[in-house]
């Protein structure tokens, strides 16, 4: 079955294909497309759910083929969810100075806990039917960036999950690809599209 991403983060991308590796699906994105890469779907939504199924949509009314979007984003329990829908427009600089500024927000708070959240859409543009799965993964924010930029990508420096005493960043890309919210969300769709309950395919 043939499906698309969605997205445009490289570093999302890798992930989510990593992720649906031994699946049936057929994986393709924006990186596999040149002709794409000025297309732009604004995120307008209030919710996760909102921006997923905005991203989800256009393209697969655009290519015509089932696509998949995520959104996601890390919630901090003692800044009421923020940095939340808004974790990748909040601040504008490099994925560094976001997390330093974060952690500056943090630095006179006891109370740690975070979550990492993702909504996966998935849209067909012949049934013109969504939908949508969930995931999640708790964990807490070090007082410092850890881990190596090579290793993940957003918020993994700054973010531990529960059980762990080290980053996203500093278990590494493959590890984390075991434990996520993302993979959590994305092992949802997998079962829901290859059981014999996906949703009607174009020609």
């Amino acid at each position: 079955m043939n499906v698309f991403i969605a997205s445009s983060n490289e570093g999302k991308i890798k992930e989510i294909k990593a992720i649906l590796a031994d699946t049936s699906l057929n994986l393709s994105s924006v990186l596999d497309r040149g002709d794409l890469k000025d297309f732009d779907v604004e995120e307008t939504g209030k919710t996760f759910q909102d921006n997923a199924l905005l991203k989800a949509k256009a393209y697969a009314q655009l290519l015509k083929m089932p696509t998949i979007a995520d959104d996601s984003g890390l919630e901090v329990q003692s800044l009421d969810g923020f940095p939340s829908v808004n974790s990748n427009r909040w601040f504008k600089g490099t994925a560094s100075e976001r997390n330093l500024a974060l952690l500056d927000l943090l630095k006179n708070e006891g109370n740690r806990q975070a979550r990492f959240y993702s909504v996966i859409c998935f849209y067909d543009p012949n049934t013109k039917v969504a939908k949508f799965f969930e995931g999640e993964i708790k964990g807490k924010i070090p007082l410092e960036q850890r881990g190596s930029k090579i290793e993940g990508f957003g918020y993994d420096p700054i973010f531990i999950p529960e059980g762990f005493e080290k980053s996203f960043a500093e278990l590494g890309t493959e590890f984390k690809n075991t434990i996520s919210h993302r993979r959590k969300a994305l092992l949802k769709l997998s079962q829901y599209v290859l059981q014999g309950k996906r949703l009607g395919q174009p020609e």
